[in-house]
């Protein structure tokens, strides 16, 4: 077995990745973490989640680097609380999107995330969120979804499955917008060609790190891109299928400290 290469960029999702269940990090994952860090390598977050919902997550990690958020949609310096790249979901075309998804499935529930360091999340009536740990703002109807830019759109469907609504997302969507599914109840609209991938490739390159060098740990099918650029990918136990078809390696479970274990098997104690 050849030896595994030094790893100077460690990537992690954040939900069924590096949090637990109660949206917390544990004291071992911490630890680890202080291991790359006193190693010389760089820990950056990469997550669906929007900058405005990672920023305590960040202040307890006590990062001041860069984080990618929004599913690639944004690269975040945490040091300045500045967005340093942002793209935008067009708001018409995200709306058309949306009909030609109903008109394939019926009804769907919808939310967006609007952009900016601030920005707010919006669901329309009958969308329930994911996570109730995160705060949105319900509004009155759909049109109200789109008063602000956004970066991306989140779907439900009473009866449909995550996997099945996603499959029909790309079907009726196509070129207009990248379908994801990050989640549990978390199908997804970003920009089209945006990906994980593309925002991290944008973060390592201001970091001067190659891809080679990077180590990534994910759940689901919205680490894939992440997982096909980096020279390295760890799924955790319970992750989605298709993203344990692509991953080089398996840890055990978020609630396992699964990144802490790979970590501290390549970041010896000092």
């Amino acid at each position: 077995m050849d030896p595994i290469p030094a790893y100077a960029l460690i990537a992690t999702d954040l939900d069924g990745t590096l949090l637990r269940g109660d949206d917390t990090v544990s004291d071992r994952s911490l630890a680890a973490l202080a291991r790359v860090a006193r190693a010389g390598a760089r820990h950056l977050v990469v997550t669906g989640r929007p900058a405005p919902r990672v920023r305590p997550l960040l202040a307890d990690l006590k990062s001041t680097g860069l984080a990618v958020c929004g599913q690639g949609a944004q690269v975040y310096d945490a040091g300045t609380g500045r967005l340093l790249w942002s793209v935008r979901l067009d708001r018409e075309l995200a709306e058309t999107a949306l009909g030609k998804i109903e008109a394939e499935v019926g009804q769907v529930y919808a939310a967006v995330d609007q952009d900016g360091v601030d920005g707010l999340t919006l669901i329309e009536p009958g969308y329930r969120m994911p996570h109730p740990t995160l705060p949105a703002v319900r509004v009155g109807r759909r049109d109200d979804l789109w008063c602000e830019p956004i970066s991306k759109v989140l779907l439900r469907h009473a009866t449909l499955s995550d996997d099945a609504l996603a499959a029909v997302a790309r079907a009726a969507v196509g070129s207009l917008a990248t379908v994801t599914m990050s989640g549990p109840g978390t199908v997804e609209l970003q920009p089209s060609g945006v990906t994980k991938a593309t925002g991290l490739a944008l973060a390592a390159d201001r970091l001067g790190i190659g891809a080679e060098r990077a180590l990534a740990f994910g759940d689901m099918p919205n680490d894939i891109p992440m997982f096909h650029w980096a020279g390295r990918g760890v799924a955790m136990a319970d992750a989605h299928p298709e993203l344990k078809a692509v991953a080089d390696e398996i840890t055990v479970s978020n609630e396992d400290d699964g990144v802490a274990v790979v970590l501290e098997g390549l970041f010896p104690t000092d």
